[in-house]
C-alpha cells in the first residue's frame, strides 16, 4: 500500500488578480474498473428540483449553443505546453469560473470531467454531457477516493481528463491536489489553463462565474507540462501541489493582459 499524502499549509498561494472590466450582473495496484455514473435518476429528486434540473440544464445548453458560436477564440501555449487541445492524455486544471467558455471550445472530445455528486454537480453533469464530456461523479468532499480511481483509469486508458480545480465550492482561486496525486499515480502530465473573457457578465457567486457577451473575445493560455515521479515523497508532492497553483496564477494573469489582442497577428483567430 502507497503512503498516503495530503497537502501541507500553503501560506504562500498565488494572489490571482483580475482585471475589473467585466460587468456584474444579477496504491500503486492497478486500479479496478469504474463506472461513469450516468446522470443520478429523476425520482431522487423532489418535483421541485427535477423542475429546476431541467430548466437549468437546457437553458445553459441553450445559451452555450447561442452566445458560444460568436466568440473570437484563440489559444497559446507556454514553451513545453501539449501544443492542441486535441493531445492526450493529459491531466488538465483550471477554475471553476471559466466552465462555460471553455467546455464550448473543447466539446466532443471525450474529455473525463470531475464533478461534484452535489445537485449543482448534478445540473452541470447533465450540461456537459451534451456538449460530449464524460463526467466522473465525486468531489473534494463527496466520493473524492471513488472518482480519483475513476479519473485514472480514464488516464490508463488515453483520455484526458479534467478538474475544476477551485470547485465545487471553493475557496475561489485555491488549488485542490487531485491533480498531483494523478499525476503520481498515472505518469501522466499535469498542464493548467485558464481562458479569458474581454466581454461578460459576472454573476453574484462564490466564483464570480463567466457568462461571455456575444462576439467577445476569448483567449486560451495553456502552460506546459509537468509530470510527478511516481516515487514522490510528501515534500515533493507539497512542492507539486504548490507549482500547479503558482502555474494557474501565471496563465490566469497572461490570458487577461492579452485577451484584448486576440485576432491580432500574436493571437490569431482558433480555427480548430
Amino acid at each position: 500500500m502507497g503512503k498516503s499524502w495530503a497537502p501541507s499549509g500553503c501560506p504562500h498561494l498565488a494572489i490571482i488578480r483580475i482585471p475589473e472590466r467585466y460587468n456584474s450582473v444579477v496504491s500503486t495496484a492497478t486500479a479496478p474498473h469504474i463506472r461513469v455514473e450516468a446522470p443520478t435518476p429523476d425520482q431522487d429528486y423532489t418535483l421541485w428540483q427535477r423542475f429546476g434540473l431541467g430548466l437549468i440544464t437546457w437553458g445553459a445548453f441553450l445559451v452555450i449553443r447561442l452566445i458560444c458560436p460568436t466568440l473570437r477564440y484563440s489559444v497559446c501555449w507556454e514553451e513545453g505546453a501539449a501544443g492542441s487541445i486535441r493531445a492526450k492524455p493529459v491531466i488538465y486544471s483550471f477554475w471553476h469560473r471559466c466552465v462555460l467558455p471553455a467546455v464550448y471550445l473543447c466539446r466532443n472530445m471525450g474529455v473525463r470531467v470531475m464533478t461534484s455528486r452535489s445537485y449543482d454537480g448534478e445540473y452541470i453533469a447533465r450540461i456537459i454531457q451534451k456538449l460530449g464530456f464524460i463526467p466522473v461523479r465525486g468531489s473534494s468532499s463527496r466520493g473524492a477516493v471513488k472518482a480519483l480511481l475513476g479519473m485514472r483509469c480514464a488516464v490508463e486508458e488515453g483520455w484526458t481528463v479534467a478538474f475544476t480545480i477551485d470547485g465545487p465550492r471553493g475557496p475561489k482561486y485555491v488549488a485542490k491536489p487531485g491533480p498531483v496525486l494523478l499525476s503520481k499515480m498515472t505518469g501522466a502530465p499535469m498542464a493548467a489553463f485558464y481562458c479569458a473573457v474581454e466581454n461578460a457578465w459576472v454573476l453574484n457567486t462564490w466564483d464570480q462565474f463567466v457568462i461571455p457577451k456575444p462576439f467577445s473575445r476569448v483567449l486560451l493560455r495553456a502552460s506546459r507540462l509537468v509530470a510527478v515521479p511516481s516515487d514522490a515523497d510528501a515534500a515533493q508532492m507539497d512542492e507539486f501541489h504548490r507549482e500547479l497553483q503558482a502555474t494557474l496564477g501565471r496563465v490566469t494573469e497572461f490570458a487577461e493582459a492579452n485577451v484584448s489582442k486576440v485576432g491580432m497577428r500574436e493571437f490569431p483567430l482558433f480555427r480548430g
